[in-house]
Protein backbone atom coordinates (compact mmCIF):
# COMPACT_ATOMS: atom_id res chain seq x y z
CA UNK A 1 0.00 0.00 0.00
CA UNK A 2 1.21 3.43 -0.77
CA UNK A 3 2.44 5.34 2.24
CA UNK A 4 1.20 8.74 2.10
CA UNK A 5 1.45 9.62 5.81
CA UNK A 6 3.97 7.79 7.43
CA UNK A 7 3.83 7.90 10.66
CA UNK A 8 7.00 8.99 12.58
CA UNK A 9 8.47 7.30 16.04
CA UNK A 10 10.59 8.76 18.75
CA UNK A 11 12.26 6.32 20.94
CA UNK A 12 12.12 7.19 24.81
CA UNK A 13 14.38 4.01 25.48
CA UNK A 14 17.63 5.80 26.40
CA UNK A 15 15.65 8.60 28.61
CA UNK A 16 12.09 7.59 29.30
CA UNK A 17 12.06 3.81 29.39
CA UNK A 18 14.63 4.04 31.16
CA UNK A 19 13.95 6.49 33.61
CA UNK A 20 10.31 4.66 34.19
CA UNK A 21 11.58 1.41 34.88
CA UNK A 22 15.02 1.58 36.28
CA UNK A 23 14.86 5.01 37.86
CA UNK A 24 17.39 6.43 34.92
CA UNK A 25 20.73 3.82 36.01
CA UNK A 26 21.28 3.07 32.45
CA UNK A 27 24.79 4.50 31.69
CA UNK A 28 26.32 6.30 28.99
CA UNK A 29 28.63 3.42 28.21
CA UNK A 30 26.17 0.48 27.98
CA UNK A 31 24.52 2.74 25.14
CA UNK A 32 27.07 3.80 23.16
CA UNK A 33 28.15 0.20 21.33
CA UNK A 34 24.56 0.15 20.25
CA UNK A 35 23.87 3.88 18.52
CA UNK A 36 25.15 3.74 15.25
CA UNK A 37 22.77 0.89 14.64
CA UNK A 38 19.82 2.92 16.36
CA UNK A 39 20.71 5.86 14.30
CA UNK A 40 20.23 3.89 11.39
CA UNK A 41 16.97 2.93 11.78
CA UNK A 42 14.72 5.73 10.69
CA UNK A 43 13.66 7.36 13.79
CA UNK A 44 12.16 10.91 13.74
CA UNK A 45 13.99 11.43 17.11
CA UNK A 46 15.42 9.70 20.35
CA UNK A 47 14.61 11.25 23.64
CA UNK A 48 18.02 11.10 25.31
CA UNK A 49 18.76 13.41 27.88
CA UNK A 50 16.65 15.73 30.01
CA UNK A 51 13.85 14.97 32.84
CA UNK A 52 15.33 13.21 35.15
CA UNK A 53 18.84 11.65 33.36
CA UNK A 54 20.73 15.19 34.27
CA UNK A 55 20.47 14.60 38.26
CA UNK A 56 21.28 10.79 38.02
CA UNK A 57 24.12 11.01 35.88
CA UNK A 58 25.73 13.50 38.69
CA UNK A 59 24.44 11.17 41.50
CA UNK A 60 24.21 8.14 41.13
CA UNK A 61 26.12 7.12 37.93
CA UNK A 62 29.45 9.39 38.77
CA UNK A 63 29.11 11.06 34.68
CA UNK A 64 29.19 14.53 33.25
CA UNK A 65 25.38 15.38 31.61
CA UNK A 66 27.15 17.24 29.26
CA UNK A 67 29.50 14.56 28.01
CA UNK A 68 27.01 12.18 27.32
CA UNK A 69 25.43 14.19 24.86
CA UNK A 70 28.43 15.13 23.27
CA UNK A 71 29.23 11.45 22.82
CA UNK A 72 25.40 10.75 21.47
CA UNK A 73 26.12 13.53 18.76
CA UNK A 74 29.49 12.29 18.17
CA UNK A 75 27.87 9.08 16.95
CA UNK A 76 24.56 9.56 15.91
CA UNK A 77 24.59 11.90 12.22
CA UNK A 78 20.96 10.95 10.93
CA UNK A 79 18.50 11.28 13.48
CA UNK A 80 17.45 14.38 15.83
CA UNK A 81 18.52 14.24 19.60
CA UNK A 82 15.59 15.11 21.98
CA UNK A 83 15.21 16.13 25.57
CA UNK A 84 12.59 16.57 28.09
CA UNK A 85 12.89 20.22 29.84
CA UNK A 86 10.51 21.40 32.56
CA UNK A 87 10.68 25.40 31.43
CA UNK A 88 11.63 27.28 33.95
CA UNK A 89 11.61 24.46 36.35
CA UNK A 90 14.91 23.57 34.08
CA UNK A 91 15.62 20.02 34.98
CA UNK A 92 15.01 21.04 38.85
CA UNK A 93 12.19 21.17 40.59
CA UNK A 94 11.35 24.62 41.59
CA UNK A 95 11.60 27.94 39.10
CA UNK A 96 15.19 29.32 38.19
CA UNK A 97 15.93 32.76 36.46
CA UNK A 98 15.33 33.38 33.17
CA UNK A 99 19.69 34.10 32.52
CA UNK A 100 20.08 30.26 33.87
CA UNK A 101 16.94 29.43 31.68
CA UNK A 102 18.68 30.88 28.52
CA UNK A 103 22.26 29.55 29.26
CA UNK A 104 21.04 26.28 29.91
CA UNK A 105 19.13 26.13 26.71
CA UNK A 106 21.99 27.53 24.67
CA UNK A 107 24.23 25.69 25.82
CA UNK A 108 22.20 22.39 25.08
CA UNK A 109 21.86 23.70 21.50
CA UNK A 110 26.14 23.85 21.58
CA UNK A 111 26.56 20.56 22.66
CA UNK A 112 23.94 18.81 20.09
CA UNK A 113 20.44 19.16 21.29
CA UNK A 114 18.08 19.15 18.06
CA UNK A 115 14.31 19.06 20.03
CA UNK A 116 13.62 20.41 23.03
CA UNK A 117 10.39 19.75 24.78
CA UNK A 118 9.17 22.13 26.90
CA UNK A 119 6.39 21.51 29.77
CA UNK A 120 5.24 23.60 32.62
CA UNK A 121 3.62 21.36 35.46
CA UNK A 122 0.83 23.56 36.04
CA UNK A 123 0.16 24.52 31.82
CA UNK A 124 1.06 28.23 32.84
CA UNK A 125 1.75 29.35 29.47
CA UNK A 126 3.67 31.96 30.84
CA UNK A 127 6.41 29.50 32.59
CA UNK A 128 7.59 28.70 28.81
CA UNK A 129 8.15 32.46 27.39
CA UNK A 130 11.60 32.43 28.27
CA UNK A 131 12.42 28.89 27.08
CA UNK A 132 10.82 29.58 23.74
CA UNK A 133 12.30 32.94 23.29
CA UNK A 134 15.65 31.07 24.00
CA UNK A 135 15.16 27.97 21.42
CA UNK A 136 14.10 30.77 18.57
CA UNK A 137 17.43 32.50 19.16
CA UNK A 138 19.22 29.20 19.25
CA UNK A 139 17.69 27.92 15.62
CA UNK A 140 16.42 25.16 17.88
CA UNK A 141 12.84 23.42 17.63
CA UNK A 142 11.03 23.85 20.36
CA UNK A 143 8.45 21.37 20.99
CA UNK A 144 5.90 22.86 23.81
CA UNK A 145 3.79 20.48 25.60
CA UNK A 146 0.52 19.82 27.40
CA UNK A 147 0.05 18.22 30.29
CA UNK A 148 -2.37 15.91 30.40
CA UNK A 149 -4.92 15.06 32.82
CA UNK A 150 -8.65 14.50 34.24
CA UNK A 151 -10.88 16.81 36.45
CA UNK A 152 -13.57 19.00 36.24
CA UNK A 153 -12.03 21.99 34.58
CA UNK A 154 -9.13 19.53 32.31
CA UNK A 155 -12.08 19.45 29.32
CA UNK A 156 -11.29 18.71 25.51
CA UNK A 157 -11.83 22.26 24.98
CA UNK A 158 -9.27 23.47 27.23
CA UNK A 159 -6.71 21.12 25.79
CA UNK A 160 -7.41 22.80 22.50
CA UNK A 161 -7.45 26.20 23.31
CA UNK A 162 -4.42 25.67 25.21
CA UNK A 163 -2.81 23.64 21.98
CA UNK A 164 -4.09 26.94 19.80
CA UNK A 165 -2.28 29.58 22.57
CA UNK A 166 0.60 27.48 22.59
CA UNK A 167 1.27 27.11 18.33
CA UNK A 168 0.28 31.05 18.78
CA UNK A 169 3.41 31.56 21.13
CA UNK A 170 5.68 29.72 18.46
CA UNK A 171 5.75 26.03 18.91
CA UNK A 172 7.29 23.94 16.27
CA UNK A 173 5.47 21.45 17.32
CA UNK A 174 3.00 20.23 20.55
CA UNK A 175 3.19 17.23 22.33
CA UNK A 176 0.30 15.98 24.29
CA UNK A 177 2.09 14.86 27.47
CA UNK A 178 0.31 11.84 28.92
CA UNK A 179 2.30 11.33 32.17
CA UNK A 180 -0.06 9.06 34.46
CA UNK A 181 -1.42 7.32 31.26
CA UNK A 182 -4.94 8.77 31.93
CA UNK A 183 -6.20 9.29 28.43
CA UNK A 184 -8.78 7.27 26.56
CA UNK A 185 -9.12 5.83 23.84
CA UNK A 186 -12.23 7.77 22.56
CA UNK A 187 -10.68 10.89 24.46
CA UNK A 188 -7.67 10.86 22.24
CA UNK A 189 -9.34 10.45 18.86
CA UNK A 190 -11.21 13.49 19.70
CA UNK A 191 -8.16 15.12 21.16
CA UNK A 192 -6.29 14.64 18.21
CA UNK A 193 -8.67 15.41 15.64
CA UNK A 194 -9.93 19.00 17.45
CA UNK A 195 -6.28 20.04 17.96
CA UNK A 196 -5.56 19.06 14.12
CA UNK A 197 -8.25 21.42 13.34
CA UNK A 198 -6.83 24.34 14.83
CA UNK A 199 -3.55 24.30 14.55
CA UNK A 200 -0.95 23.45 11.29
CA UNK A 201 1.91 22.56 13.49
CA UNK A 202 2.87 18.87 13.92
CA UNK A 203 1.24 16.66 16.67
CA UNK A 204 3.00 14.24 19.02
CA UNK A 205 1.68 12.28 21.31
CA UNK A 206 3.46 10.49 24.24
CA UNK A 207 1.61 8.59 27.03
CA UNK A 208 2.51 5.15 29.54
CA UNK A 209 0.76 1.92 29.57
CA UNK A 210 0.41 2.46 33.63
CA UNK A 211 -3.07 2.09 33.54
CA UNK A 212 -3.23 -0.40 30.45
CA UNK A 213 -4.92 1.86 28.02
CA UNK A 214 -1.47 3.68 25.93
CA UNK A 215 -1.54 1.32 22.79
CA UNK A 216 -5.54 1.72 22.47
CA UNK A 217 -5.24 5.32 22.97
CA UNK A 218 -1.81 5.23 20.51
CA UNK A 219 -4.04 3.58 17.81
CA UNK A 220 -6.94 5.68 17.75
CA UNK A 221 -4.72 8.48 17.71
CA UNK A 222 -3.05 7.45 14.60
CA UNK A 223 -6.00 6.98 13.26
CA UNK A 224 -7.08 10.94 13.50
CA UNK A 225 -3.89 11.59 12.30
CA UNK A 226 -1.16 12.46 15.15
CA UNK A 227 2.04 12.93 13.17
CA UNK A 228 4.20 10.89 15.69
CA UNK A 229 4.17 8.60 18.79
CA UNK A 230 6.39 7.93 21.68
CA UNK A 231 7.99 4.31 22.13
CA UNK A 232 10.53 2.32 23.38
CA UNK A 233 12.11 -0.54 22.68
CA UNK A 234 10.67 -3.73 24.54
CA UNK A 235 13.16 -4.19 26.92
CA UNK A 236 12.13 -1.05 28.86
CA UNK A 237 8.92 -0.63 26.90
CA UNK A 238 5.58 -1.26 29.08
CA UNK A 239 4.44 -0.96 32.82
CA UNK A 240 5.56 2.36 33.87
CA UNK A 241 7.23 3.20 30.51
CA UNK A 242 6.14 3.76 27.05
CA UNK A 243 4.26 0.94 24.28
CA UNK A 244 6.58 -1.34 22.38
CA UNK A 245 8.09 -0.11 19.26
CA UNK A 246 8.60 -3.07 17.70
CA UNK A 247 4.73 -3.83 18.46
CA UNK A 248 3.26 -0.28 17.20
CA UNK A 249 5.91 -0.49 14.06
CA UNK A 250 4.13 -3.73 12.93
CA UNK A 251 0.85 -2.39 13.96
CA UNK A 252 0.79 -0.13 11.50
CA UNK A 253 2.78 -2.25 9.05
CA UNK A 254 1.31 -2.11 5.36
CA UNK A 255 -1.10 0.35 6.14
CA UNK A 256 -1.09 4.34 5.03
CA UNK A 257 0.92 4.96 8.16
CA UNK A 258 3.36 2.48 7.79
CA UNK A 259 6.17 3.87 9.20
CA UNK A 260 9.16 2.05 6.99
CA UNK A 261 11.37 0.93 9.76
CA UNK A 262 11.98 -3.31 9.85
CA UNK A 263 11.63 -5.49 12.16
CA UNK A 264 15.15 -7.48 11.41
CA UNK A 265 17.36 -3.93 12.15
CA UNK A 266 14.98 -2.86 15.18
CA UNK A 267 15.77 -6.70 16.78
CA UNK A 268 19.78 -5.48 16.56
CA UNK A 269 18.63 -2.53 18.71
CA UNK A 270 16.41 -4.84 21.16
CA UNK A 271 18.84 -7.07 21.69
CA UNK A 272 21.49 -5.32 22.40
CA UNK A 273 19.20 -3.67 25.58
CA UNK A 274 17.60 -7.63 26.85
CA UNK A 275 21.22 -8.09 28.96
CA UNK A 276 20.61 -4.61 30.65
CA UNK A 277 16.73 -5.49 31.64
CA UNK A 278 17.85 -9.14 33.18
CA UNK A 279 20.67 -7.12 35.07
CA UNK A 280 17.84 -4.58 36.53
CA UNK A 281 15.66 -7.25 37.12
CA UNK A 282 18.32 -9.60 38.99
CA UNK A 283 19.84 -7.29 41.21
CA UNK A 284 15.81 -5.60 41.85
CA UNK A 285 16.80 -1.94 40.20
CA UNK A 286 13.90 -3.15 38.07
CA UNK A 287 10.78 -4.15 40.53
CA UNK A 288 8.56 -6.12 38.86
CA UNK A 289 5.70 -4.37 40.51
CA UNK A 290 6.68 -1.45 37.53
CA UNK A 291 5.49 -3.75 35.16
CA UNK A 292 2.06 -4.27 36.37
CA UNK A 293 -1.33 -2.47 35.13
CA UNK A 294 -2.17 -0.78 38.13
CA UNK A 295 -5.91 1.04 37.42
CA UNK A 296 -5.26 3.37 40.20
CA UNK A 297 -4.21 5.55 38.39
CA UNK A 298 -6.99 5.90 36.47
CA UNK A 299 -9.31 6.34 40.18
CA UNK A 300 -7.13 8.52 41.46
CA UNK A 301 -5.15 10.46 38.73
CA UNK A 302 -1.98 9.37 40.61
CA UNK A 303 1.20 8.75 37.94
CA UNK A 304 2.88 5.47 38.40
CA UNK A 305 6.66 7.38 39.87
CA UNK A 306 4.12 9.06 42.23
CA UNK A 307 2.21 6.14 44.16
CA UNK A 308 5.59 4.61 44.17
CA UNK A 309 6.95 7.96 46.32
CA UNK A 310 3.82 7.46 48.46
CA UNK A 311 4.36 3.86 49.44
CA UNK A 312 8.17 4.78 50.26
CA UNK A 313 7.24 8.27 52.36
CA UNK A 314 4.68 5.54 54.28
CA UNK A 315 6.81 2.50 54.73
CA UNK A 316 9.32 5.05 56.47
CA UNK A 317 7.01 6.38 58.99
CA UNK A 318 5.57 2.65 59.22
CA UNK A 319 2.52 3.67 58.50
CA UNK A 320 1.59 1.68 55.18
CA UNK A 321 -1.80 0.70 56.49
CA UNK A 322 -2.53 4.28 56.35
CA UNK A 323 -1.97 4.22 51.68
CA UNK A 324 -5.88 3.77 50.86
CA UNK A 325 -6.59 6.76 52.96
CA UNK A 326 -3.65 8.56 51.50
CA UNK A 327 -4.79 7.47 48.06
CA UNK A 328 -8.14 8.81 48.35
CA UNK A 329 -6.70 12.01 49.94
CA UNK A 330 -4.99 13.34 46.84
CA UNK A 331 -7.57 14.06 44.62
CA UNK A 332 -9.27 16.05 47.69
CA UNK A 333 -5.82 18.04 48.22
CA UNK A 334 -5.56 18.38 44.62
CA UNK A 335 -9.17 20.12 44.11
CA UNK A 336 -8.01 22.17 47.05
CA UNK A 337 -5.03 23.60 45.06
CA UNK A 338 -6.32 24.56 41.97
CA UNK A 339 -6.66 21.17 40.18
CA UNK A 340 -3.15 21.05 39.38
CA UNK A 341 -1.87 18.23 36.49
CA UNK A 342 0.07 15.52 38.92
CA UNK A 343 3.91 15.82 37.01
CA UNK A 344 6.92 16.77 38.68
CA UNK A 345 6.91 19.12 40.82
CA UNK A 346 3.09 19.06 41.28
CA UNK A 347 2.96 15.26 41.61
CA UNK A 348 5.54 15.37 44.70
CA UNK A 349 3.97 18.46 46.26
CA UNK A 350 0.14 17.42 46.19
CA UNK A 351 1.26 13.69 47.16
CA UNK A 352 3.43 14.91 50.46
CA UNK A 353 1.14 17.39 51.75
CA UNK A 354 -1.68 14.37 51.46
CA UNK A 355 0.46 12.41 53.37
CA UNK A 356 1.04 15.01 56.01
CA UNK A 357 -2.66 15.18 55.91
CA UNK A 358 -3.43 11.94 56.91
CA UNK A 359 -0.44 11.12 59.29
CA UNK A 360 -0.79 14.68 61.17
CA UNK A 361 -4.99 13.54 61.96
CA UNK A 362 -6.03 17.36 60.95
CA UNK A 363 -5.62 18.90 56.99
CA UNK A 364 -2.99 21.63 56.50
CA UNK A 365 -1.79 21.68 60.02
CA UNK A 366 1.74 20.86 58.69
CA UNK A 367 2.28 22.52 55.77
CA UNK A 368 5.72 22.11 53.99
CA UNK A 369 7.52 25.34 52.19
CA UNK A 370 6.76 23.78 48.26
CA UNK A 371 2.93 23.62 49.52
CA UNK A 372 3.09 27.35 50.32
CA UNK A 373 4.91 28.17 47.40
CA UNK A 374 2.45 27.14 44.88
CA UNK A 375 -0.07 28.79 46.89
CA UNK A 376 1.53 31.68 46.50
CA UNK A 377 1.73 31.67 42.55
CA UNK A 378 5.02 31.19 42.86
CA UNK A 379 4.96 28.06 40.49
CA UNK A 380 2.66 29.94 38.36
CA UNK A 381 -0.98 30.31 37.81
CA UNK A 382 -3.23 27.19 38.49
CA UNK A 383 -5.89 26.22 36.15
CA UNK A 384 -8.62 27.26 38.71
CA UNK A 385 -7.98 30.20 40.99
CA UNK A 386 -6.84 28.44 44.95
CA UNK A 387 -9.89 29.60 47.12
CA UNK A 388 -9.67 32.03 49.71
CA UNK A 389 -10.65 30.11 52.55
CA UNK A 390 -7.80 27.52 51.72
CA UNK A 391 -5.38 30.18 50.55
CA UNK A 392 -5.93 31.88 54.36
CA UNK A 393 -5.43 28.38 55.83
CA UNK A 394 -2.09 27.78 54.14
CA UNK A 395 -0.46 31.78 53.71
CA UNK A 396 -2.74 33.33 56.33
CA UNK A 397 -3.10 37.15 55.32
CA UNK A 398 -0.25 36.76 52.70
CA UNK A 399 -0.96 37.99 49.21
CA UNK A 400 -0.26 35.73 46.24
CA UNK A 401 1.76 36.80 43.56
CA UNK A 402 0.23 37.28 39.91
CA UNK A 403 3.05 38.35 37.60
CA UNK A 404 4.78 35.72 35.82
CA UNK A 405 7.55 33.77 38.94
CA UNK A 406 10.35 33.66 36.80
CA UNK A 407 9.98 37.55 36.29
CA UNK A 408 11.00 38.34 40.07
CA UNK A 409 13.98 35.72 39.94
CA UNK A 410 17.24 37.81 40.36
CA UNK A 411 20.05 36.57 38.12
CA UNK A 412 21.60 33.66 39.09
CA UNK A 413 24.94 32.36 36.68
CA UNK A 414 27.15 34.65 37.67
CA UNK A 415 26.09 34.07 41.50
CA UNK A 416 26.29 30.44 41.24
CA UNK A 417 29.65 30.71 39.29
CA UNK A 418 31.67 32.75 41.94
CA UNK A 419 30.22 30.19 44.32
CA UNK A 420 32.24 27.00 42.62
CA UNK A 421 34.98 28.74 40.76
CA UNK A 422 37.11 26.14 41.59
CA UNK A 423 36.14 23.49 40.45
CA UNK A 424 35.04 25.09 37.30
CA UNK A 425 36.39 22.93 33.86
CA UNK A 426 33.79 24.74 31.32
CA UNK A 427 31.45 26.73 31.19
CA UNK A 428 28.37 23.64 31.22
CA UNK A 429 29.72 22.84 34.99
CA UNK A 430 28.31 26.42 36.10
CA UNK A 431 24.65 25.15 35.03
CA UNK A 432 25.25 21.95 36.90
CA UNK A 433 25.92 23.56 40.11
CA UNK A 434 23.30 26.14 39.31
CA UNK A 435 20.71 23.03 39.37
CA UNK A 436 22.09 20.61 41.41
CA UNK A 437 24.53 22.53 44.19
CA UNK A 438 25.40 19.43 46.33
CA UNK A 439 25.45 16.75 43.73
CA UNK A 440 27.25 18.70 41.56
CA UNK A 441 29.66 19.70 43.91
CA UNK A 442 30.18 15.74 45.29
CA UNK A 443 30.82 15.18 41.30
CA UNK A 444 33.59 17.44 40.71
CA UNK A 445 35.43 16.26 43.95
CA UNK A 446 34.92 12.77 42.39
CA UNK A 447 36.02 14.29 38.92
CA UNK A 448 39.43 15.76 40.41
CA UNK A 449 40.43 12.85 42.38
CA UNK A 450 39.77 10.28 39.34
CA UNK A 451 42.17 12.93 37.23
CA UNK A 452 44.75 12.69 39.74
CA UNK A 453 44.05 9.15 41.34
CA UNK A 454 43.70 10.32 44.44
CA UNK A 455 40.76 8.79 47.07
CA UNK A 456 38.48 11.61 47.03
CA UNK A 457 38.25 10.94 51.33
CA UNK A 458 41.69 12.45 51.15
CA UNK A 459 40.70 16.18 50.25
CA UNK A 460 41.02 19.16 52.50
CA UNK A 461 38.52 20.76 54.12
CA UNK A 462 37.75 23.22 50.46
CA UNK A 463 37.46 19.84 48.31
CA UNK A 464 40.52 20.17 46.67
CA UNK A 465 42.77 17.86 45.98
CA UNK A 466 46.19 17.55 44.48
CA UNK A 467 48.41 15.27 42.36
CA UNK A 468 50.69 13.23 44.79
Amino acid sequence: MENSNKLLITDTTMRDGQQSLIATRMSTESMLPILEVVDKLGFYSIEMWGGATFDSCLRFLKEDPWERLRKFRSVMKNTKLQMLYRGQNMLGYKNYPDDLVEIFLRKAVENGMDIVRVFDALNDERNFETSVNALKKDNAHAQLAICYTISDVHTIDYFVGLAKRLEDMGADSICIKDMAGLLLPEVAYELVTRIKKVTKVPLQLHSHCTCGMAEMSYFKAVEAGVDVIDTALSPFALGTSQPSTEVMVEAFKGTLRDTGIKQSELKIASDHFKPLREEALASGLLDPKVLTVDIAGLMYQVPGGMLSNLISQLKQQNSLDKYQAVLEEVPKVRADLGYPPLVTPSSQIVGTQAVMNVMSGQRYKLVPKETKELVRGMYGKTPVPISEEITKTIIGDEKPITERPGGLLKPGYKAAEAEMQQYKEQEEDVLSYALFPQVALDFFKFRQAQKYQVDPSLADKEGKVYPV
